[in-house]
């Protein structure tokens, strides 16, 4: 279980999707203790929070074991990976509405005179994402096309500087891009993504904030000797790194 990654969560009468957003600690099952945790194993149980895309009707468990209880399945496989049981909804803000304007996404496309998109560059590091990104955005600008070329380096200055590279950060930072990436589609840009983004369920998660035929999915299928020679960040070369480990598609 990593936070912030997307699941389907399935109650009792309702199927909604959501993310865990804050592992609150680990419970140890032989003593009881709570532990400090950042994510759970296979088997491990931890009490956090939940957000949901909708509202569902449920009770606390307490009150109604089969309306208080849920299964977390995975969005790219359909396996079940997690069961859980709620304790209380949490007090959000009731009175957002999304404030719909006069100038829409399509008005932007028109005026830009071009189909907003997402190319989402993924591979191994250096297999030449950001390089073919490149190179294709200066082909699109000769031709006048509005772009934007988000690098996962660049983006880590900024937005993301505060993200590690730990699996769970990984989540995040796909995600917070994903978003970035939704914004400047609306704003009727062609969007080029060059992120490694090992977990194919959060690459799912930025396809799915997008119209169909919106995202393109690019992998750049570089062998891993050829990816080993070049080691721009030394990656390969740092003892315990695994491949396997790294990157995971």
């Amino acid at each position: 279980m990593l936070p912030e990654r997307n699941y389907l969560l399935r109650f009792a009468t309702d199927t909604a999707a959501g993310r865990v957003t804050d592992l609150s600690y680990r419970v140890d099952v032989n003593s009881m203790e709570q532990l400090a945790a950042r994510t759970l194993a296979m088997n491990e149980v931890g009490y956090c929070k939940l957000a949901l895309e909708k509202p569902v009707a449920f009770d606390p468990y307490n009150k109604n074991a089969r309306t208080g209880a849920f299964v977390l399945i995975d969005r790219v496989t359909n396996a079940t990976v997690g069961a859980g049981v709620i304790d209380y909804a949490l007090r959000r803000a009731s009175n957002i509405e999304w404030h719909r304007m006069n100038v829409d996404r399509q008005a932007r496309a028109q005026l830009n005179e071009q189909r907003p998109c997402v190319i989402w560059f993924t591979g191994l590091s250096g297999a030449g994402k950001s390089t073919i990104a490149d190179c294709l955005e200066q082909k699109l600008f000769a031709l006048h096309k509005h772009t934007y070329l988000l690098d996962g380096d660049n983006v880590r200055h900024g937005l993301n500087q505060d993200l590690g590279f730990t699996d769970e950060a990984r989540v995040e930072n796909i995600r917070r891009v994903s978003e970035v990436s939704k914004l400047m589609v609306d704003a009727g840009l062609i969007v080029l993504v060059s992120f490694i983004s090992p977990f194919r369920a959060e690459r799912q998660l930025a396809r799915e904030k997008l119209a169909a035929d919106e995202f393109i999915e690019v992998f750049v299928d570089t062998s891993l000797e050829i990816c080993e020679s070049r080691d721009p960040k030394g990656l390969y070369k740092r003892p315990g790194r695994g491949t396997e480990k790294l990157y995971r598609y």
